[in-house]
């Protein structure tokens, strides 16, 4: 899986702005991640269509989350700013039918997209900002080839 600077940057002014706990201006949030100011407000255009951010104009304006940290995974994120977690040239894998000796391909990206999902569906805003990472992430760190090995 490659993360993009979009999926990274949308994640870490989220984050801020669960930290702050407040509505915080999209400069500060641009100067705290070091993330160009542009694009960082294209992003957070993206997040507010979803749902994910709320926007205030005028001089006390600024940013502020939607919804609760705790309520916004890191799979929300990537959906809102990159769309699916894992599709195959633009289809879902339940849609993908390889012929022949290539057909268990699909079940191949099925897997992927669980995978993926079994730690992005799982981790918080929340837990990100609190740096409380769920136990998945930590036995996956502490050990990264055993869960090859199942």
């Amino acid at each position: 899986m490659r993360v993009t600077a979009k999926v990274d940057y949308a994640l870490r002014a989220l984050v801020e702005l669960a930290a702050a706990g407040a509505t915080v201006k999209g400069e500060r949030l641009a100067e705290a991640q070091a993330i160009p100011l542009k694009f960082l407000e294209n992003i957070l255009a993206e997040l507010r269509r979803a749902g994910i951010v709320g926007s205030q104009r005028g001089a006390e304006g600024g940013y502020r989350l939607q919804r609760g940290a705790a309520d916004i995974s890191v799979a929300d994120v990537i959906r809102a700013v990159e769309g699916p977690l894992a599709d195959v040239h633009g289809t879902s894998p339940e849609m993908l039918d390889p012929p022949g000796v290539a057909a268990p391909v699909r079940e191949v990206w099925l897997a992927t997209r669980a995978a993926l999902r079994s730690v992005l569906e799982v981790v918080t805003v929340a837990d990100i900002a609190a740096a409380d990472l769920p136990p998945v992430v930590g036995s996956l760190l502490a050990d990264p080839e055993a869960w090859v090995r199942r």
